[in-house]
């Protein structure tokens, strides 16, 4: 990791970048593939599926069948787990919903606001190195307590071209409606334009690689909506004396062990802990199963050193990590000046990997500093307000004055003219 000492204010904007994150390069591959699956259906996916994952698929759509040999394939204790889970991210987001009233803003003008689910939403999860079965919980979950009509989930097959039993566990108990074992760009393709098998959804949701990133920031442009723009994840460790080195290192570990691309970043005002984690993170390392993935995302990580907590606490809202440690004497006071960050972890007890799995809190958050602009996914991903009004014959004349002069000064007539002939009509 480098180690910076005192940076000065005019040197963070470079000393906080993130690895390189441009998919630009990549939209000519991206639209061919989004245009063959417009086109093509279900045949372009499952050569897609032959030419990107080595397997053939005759039936997309997951089987009953196959539901149940997942069941069986699934370990009790992985289930109990999976259960614990679900259990505390259904009761935190499920106290997401809120209840709307009628205001009167003038007399007769009553206002009110509606939340609607959105009827079909598209989950996406990738295979890979790991199955991602924590994800489908945090996005099938509030999906089902928004009451989305249809909720689908697209992934990979792996070279049984079968989907992960613990995927498909989790699919099951989250509420997940459909199942289909296509992924990359071409799943993508599926859910914005629909195929034969594949309905077309009105949101997708759900991380990727760098393909599958740019497929979603190309079909966001024009086709469905997403989730929120994605990078490489990240963590930020924010800690002082008392924080334990071993802890620190773990932390940092466990986010950079995502990808070779991941960050992670401690800014601290205590000098005896940089040497002390680095010593920590040198031991840990050595048992770690992707070791040579995690000297990769360590090359571009960082441990920092300032002089005060109030530095520390500006510089971090300046970085806008997506998850952020506070390991410090009174982490809730400190975290009462947080403003940009996706999750937050507070004191020594509370690891990113909580959050990542069984807290309640949900793992799906914006990277690459969208934490100044975005909300990770919660209860209002899934769902839309409508806004509505009902103005009785006193309430527009007593608003009509106001609406007539400012059409006009608009230059829009029209506008005007829809309250006279109301108000003219006797």
């Amino acid at each position: 990791m480098q180690i910076i000492k005192y940076p000065a204010r005019e040197d963070w904007t470079d000393l906080l970048v993130r690895p390189a994150m441009d998919h630009t390069t990549l939209y000519g591959t991206v639209r061919e593939v989004l245009d063959d699956v417009r086109h093509r259906g279900d045949e372009a996916l499952r050569d897609y599926t032959r030419q990107f994952d080595q397997v053939e698929v005759g039936n997309l759509a997951v089987s009953e069948q196959e539901f149940a040999e997942a069941e069986r394939a699934v370990s009790e204790p992985l289930k109990q787990a999976i259960e614990m889970a679900r259990r505390n991210i259904w009761k935190f987001h499920s106290e997401q919903q809120r209840e709307y009233h009628e205001v009167e803003t003038s007399p007769g003008v009553v206002c009110w606001q509606r939340a609607v689910p959105i009827e079909r939403v598209g989950l996406y999860v990738p295979g890979g190195t790991a199955p991602l079965f924590s994800t489908v919980l945090m996005l099938a979950i509030p999906a089902r307590i928004a009451e989305c009509r249809e909720i689908v989930l697209c992934t990979p097959p792996g070279k049984d071209g079968r989907v992960h039993p613990a995927v498909l566990h989790a699919a099951r108990v989250a509420g997940v409606h459909r199942v289909f074992k296509v992924g990359g760009i071409q799943a993508i393709a599926a859910m914005a334009y629909g195929t034969e098998t594949v309905p077309r959804v009105y949101k997708i949701f759900g991380p990727g690689n760098r393909y599958v990133t740019a497929a979603k920031q190309l079909v966001s442009l024009r086709d469905v909506a997403i989730d929120m723009p994605a990078g490489p994840s990240e963590v930020e460790v924010l800690a002082d004396e008392t924080a334990r080195p071993a802890f620190v290192a773990a932390d940092l570990l466990s986010q950079a062990e995502h990808g070779a691309d991941s960050q992670a970043m401690l800014v601290t005002t205590c000098e005896d802990l940089v040497d002390a984690v680095q010593e920590q993170v040198a031991l840990q390392l050595e048992a770690l199963p992707r070791r040579a993935m995690v000297e990769k995302a360590l090359e571009h990580s960082k441990i920092i050193l300032v002089r005060s907590l109030e530095e520390a606490v500006e510089m971090t809202n300046e970085y806008a990590p997506e998850h952020l440690i506070i390991a410090t004497r009174y982490p809730v006071g400190v975290a009462e000046s947080i403003v940009n960050a996706g999750s937050v972890f507070l004191g020594h007890y509370s690891p990113e990997s909580a959050g990542d799995y069984a807290s309640g809190t949900n793992h799906t958050l914006p990277t690459h500093g969208y934490a100044k602009a975005y909300s990770g996914v919660n209860l209002d991903s899934f769902m839309r307000k409508i806004t509505f009004q009902h103005l009785s014959r006193e309430g527009l004349d007593c608003l009509s004055n106001a609406i007539t002069i400012m059409a006009e000064n608009e230059a829009l007539q029209a506008h005007a003219n829809a309250v006279r002939v109301r108000l003219a009509e006797r």
